[in-house]
């Protein structure tokens, strides 16, 4: 699932977009007003980002700029304006691209597949990023919340097996195998006890960002991480 911040005032449209997005494993998270969305973006920061122009509190073009200076986020625009200039400057600013007025909620939404899909292939190939979560594979480094995270070296091989299959269900067995190339004999525990260590560094303790699927195994919660 992922995470659209929405910065529009109009509550009937943002009420639609939400609607129609939430069919889709999209989460949106509204904003309405201009001089509000920075520090919501800090707080909980989306996966990409929907913005109004015509924005009380905060002009459009100003936020815009303001996220891009914290964030590569994608930035999607939408506009009733229909002026090539705005659309020039907005560029300039920082925005990836436009959806005019009145919105169509199919072309919505393949923008804004289209969008993660190239953030995506952007992403450096030895870095997971999920979130509030990094993992440089290149030197073995974790970053939470924007602050390095110190791991033994099985809690870093379980958190990158767990990352690397990020949505699916892993069993013991395929932990074990995974990390150290054995096969669970049903009475070893380092898992269970790395999941535990793992929850406490990561502030997870109802278990929402590594799930346990009782009688299968563990699961990476890809949208968790905030």
């Amino acid at each position: 699932m992922y995470q659209v911040m929405l910065v529009e005032d109009d509550a009937r449209l943002a009420d639609l977009v939400t609607e129609y997005l939430a069919g889709y494993e999209f989460k949106v998270d509204v904003v309405s007003r201009g001089d509000e969305a920075v520090g919501r973006f800090k707080a909980a920061p989306p996966d990409i980002v929907v913005l109004d122009l015509m924005l009380p509190g905060l002009d459009g073009m100003v936020v815009c700029r303001q996220l891009r200076d914290l964030s590569e986020v994608p930035i999607l625009i939408m506009t009733a304006r229909e002026d090539s200039y705005d659309e020039v400057s907005l560029l300039e600013q920082g925005a990836d691209d436009f959806i005019n007025k009145p919105v169509q909620p199919r072309v919505l939404l393949a923008r804004l597949r289209a969008l993660l899909r190239r953030a995506q292939n952007k992403q450096p190939s030895d870095m997971l990023v999920f979130g509030n979560l990094s993992i440089a594979t290149s030197d073995r480094t974790v970053t939470w919340r924007g602050e390095p995270c110190v791991l033994s070296n099985t809690e870093y091989k379980l958190l990158l097996v767990l990352a690397e299959s990020a949505g699916t269900v892993l069993s013991r067995d395929a932990l074990l195998k995974k990390m150290r190339g054995i096969e669970f004999d049903g009475l070893d525990r380092s898992i269970d006890n790395s999941i535990s260590k793992l929850r406490r560094k990561f502030d997870d303790a109802e278990s929402e960002k590594i799930k346990t699927v009782w009688g299968e195994g563990y699961l990476f919660s890809p949208s968790a991480w905030g």
